[in-house]
């Protein structure tokens, strides 16, 4: 996909309408959500900060086409269903997302695996035992501050980015 292609979709910036196999963790939806339009001020604020940029949904549809285009978008795949897995209260659900997010993104036969040390992944495998919404809080920890580090910096240099705010200006 071109920089303009993904421009021009991340302008609409819309939620389909589920997830699909390739990342069953998403947010499920019954209807398309449009959100509201992107202001300037707005884009310009994702530059401010990586936590500005994390908190707004827009800001993470856009470092997400961008971390597809670097070829590591798994890592916001992994942070989202982290979220998700924290607003979750039944125990039964806690358990299915838990074991789908070790599937995905945890064990090492995943093509989607995330990149953590070993500590972390000896936190996580004793975790499993009995899951919670928070079982996997250090290693979300650790591929948050990997993002911050090093794709955020990229992506404010991106032309991604760039023709974004060029857009909206």
């Amino acid at each position: 996909m071109g920089d303009e292609e993904t421009v021009a979709i991340l302008c609409c910036l819309t939620v389909k309408n589920g997830p699909s196999k390739a990342d069953r963790s998403a947010t499920k939806n019954a209807e398309p959500v449009c959100e509201d339009p992107l202001t300037i001020e707005e884009i310009r604020s994702w530059a401010e900060s990586f936590d500005k940029l994390m908190k707004s949904n827009s800001g993470r549809k856009v470092f997400r086409e961008f971390l597809r285009s670097e070829y590591s978008e798994e890592n916001m795949l992994f942070w989202l269903a982290c979220e998700e897995l924290k607003q979750e209260q039944s125990s039964e659900a806690v358990e299915e997302k838990a074991r789908l997010i070790y599937e995905d993104y945890i064990s090492i036969l995943s093509p989607k695996e995330v990149s953590l040390d070993s500590r972390v992944r000896e936190v996580i495998n004793r975790n499993m035992v009995d899951p919670t919404p928070h079982t996997f809080d250090e290693a979300q920890l650790q591929i948050y501050t990997l993002m911050h580090r090093d794709s955020y910096p990229r992506f404010l240099n991106s032309q991604i980015y760039k023709k974004l705010i060029q857009q909206y200006s």
